[in-house]
């Protein structure tokens, strides 16, 4: 075989997958002493990614042993890596690397490296690296098995007890925790027709960690990204902390025309809340990882949107340019509206998108399912290009994600804390309300509105509706909330929509955000 024609091959089968990047080095040429390899950056992975895209798509994953595709999710997640054998210990690095091991719905191999001094090592597969608990394995598995995921453990609830802080596990899903957090949400490196029955799962191909240096509390993760639709080169720069940030950049390369990119999508879960009485058996009152989609918006304006269980899948959008940030936020933290001791729901964390760069014009794309029960993600948010990304073109885009239990300090102004509907009549009247009308009553808190609730004439509730009429809109203050509740009984046709806005002002000034909420006439 020719030089030409291993390095040929070679190449397919890095581009394929079927080789890790570790073994790309060229041969030494006659009469010259062999070269040490570069150094392995985000670079590779971007070229990774280039020539992956101009590869026909391959969909194939080896076939798992019948002894994992047949483990139930408590017989998979019986199996535990051993925390003494965590990987990045050995410099005395802050981190510790475990891995996720295949079955149950994890049946797609993800090839993992370490990197250190720019050179990337692949992670073997050995059976010792796991305790299987109760899980019976008859027989030896594949040494070339490979593993589903992998996490990150860091010191972030006190200096001697490393934590979990990040996981990357199944398709392009990871989540991170900040102190105190409990997992609930989860963030994507890329969607694609989200909301559609196009949509495509993309899948992480490769990962390579960086081993940090001793006391430096900062981690660096590559990943090569593949689906029918696209390849991508992601860099993760993850900050522990009590709000725990990742810094990302990525460069994507489109395979297909006409695809709907959803970037730096973000999915959760909202089954039951405070507004929406359908499911009223389980004793506990609220179910959901996140009750609102918070937007800033390119010209300054901060908007609300309580999210919703639908009766049929939904898609909200929200035309900007040069968006600030957006995230799904768990705003309630009042454990008596849970009951849950053991999902905890009020310690689940926010996750807010900021991007580093300006990403143009585009939309916020919000996308609602009907689900039955808790354990379904039904919430998709992501920013849709306006410019969709074609074959040829690609592009590059960085942002920032934080997890926090505080979003309040992301708005200066006062926000939205509840939202309630009910009839449109007054309190206590035995007088039918007015056909095709609905009452709204939204709590403001935070911001000025405790300075103002000793004058509360001096401040105004600014309603608004893209179809129908506002029938009647008025304020009082809430001490229970230190702010203001506002009532806004709206009428529509029966059948037709509209799109209802709020926020509370003094003169000129707004001092709240806005909050909008979608709804429709029966």
């Amino acid at each position: 075989m020719t030089d030409l024609n291993r390095r040929t091959l070679v190449k397919y089968l890095v581009v394929s997958g079927a080789l890790p990047s570790t073994f790309r080095s060229a041969p030494a040429q006659p009469g010259k002493p062999p070269q040490a390899p570069p150094k392995f950056d985000f670079d590779d992975v971007v070229r990774r990614a280039r020539d992956l895209a101009t590869a026909e798509f391959d969909s194939a994953s080896p076939a798992l042993p019948d002894a994992l595709n047949k483990l139930d999710f408590d017989a998979w997640r019986d199996i535990r890596f051993r925390p003494g054998k965590a990987f990045l210990a050995a410099n005395g690095s802050q981190f510790r690397l475990q891995l996720f091991h295949l079955g149950h719905l994890y049946r797609r191999p993800v090839t993992i490296n370490t990197l250190r001094d720019g050179i990337p090592t692949p992670i073997p597969y050995a059976a010792n690296l796991f305790d299987y608990g109760r899980t019976k394995i008859d027989k030896p598995l594949p040494v070339n098995l490979g593993f589903a995921g992998f996490r990150l453990h860091y010191p972030l609830n006190g200096p001697k007890v490393f934590d979990e802080v990040v996981a990357f596990l199944g398709a392009s899903y990871f989540r991170f925790l900040g102190r105190d957090q409990r997992y609930g949400m989860s963030a994507r490196a890329l969607a694609v027709e989200a909301g559609t029955d196009k949509e495509e799962f993309p899948f992480f191909r490769e990962f390579w960690i960086e081993t940090s240096e001793p006391n430096v509390d900062q981690a660096t993760i590559y990943a090569l990204l593949d689906s029918p639709s696209a390849t991508g080169a992601y860099r993760f720069e993850l900050y522990p902390g009590i709000d725990t940030a990742i810094e990302i950049s990525a460069a994507l390369f489109p395979r297909k025309p006409n695809v709907k990119f959803g970037l730096a999508p973000l999915t959760s879960m909202f089954f039951i809340g405070e507004d929406d009485h359908r499911f009223n058996e389980d004793f506990r009152r609220e179910l959901h990882d996140s009750d609102g989609l918070l937007i800033h918006s390119g010209t300054g304006e901060w908007i609300w949107r309580p999210l919703r269980n639908p009766t049929k899948p939904e898609v909200s959008t929200f035309l900007d340019r040069d968006l600030r940030g957006f995230g799904l936020l768990q705003r309630d933290r009042d454990f008596d509206h849970y009951q849950d001791l053991d999902l905890a729901y009020e310690m689940r964390p926010s996750y807010f998108v900021e991007p580093r760069e300006s990403w143009g014009e585009g939309r916020v794309e919000l996308v609602e399912l009907p689900t039955g029960h808790e354990t379904n993600d039904n919430i998709v948010a992501s920013f849709v290009p306006a410019n969709t990304p074609e074959p040829g073109k690609p592009i590059s885009y960085a942002y920032r994600i934080v997890a926090s239990l505080n979003p309040a300090q992301l708005s200066p102004n006062g926000r939205t804390l509840n939202t309630y509907q009910t009839t449109a009549a007054a309190l206590g009247s035995a007088d039918p309300p007015v056909p095709g009308s609905r009452r709204l009553i939204i709590d403001f808190t935070g911001g000025d509105l405790a300075f103002y609730a000793a004058d509360p004439q001096l401040v105004k509730v600014v309603p608004s509706a893209s179809q129908g009429k506002i029938v009647r809109s008025f304020i009082v203050p809430n001490a229970h909330t230190k702010g203001f509740r506002a009532v806004i009984d709206v009428q529509l046709d029966p059948g037709q929509s509209a799109d209802l806005r709020a926020f509370l002002r003094t003169g000129t000034r707004a001092l709240t955000e806005t909050w909008t909420f979608p709804w429709r006439a029966e």
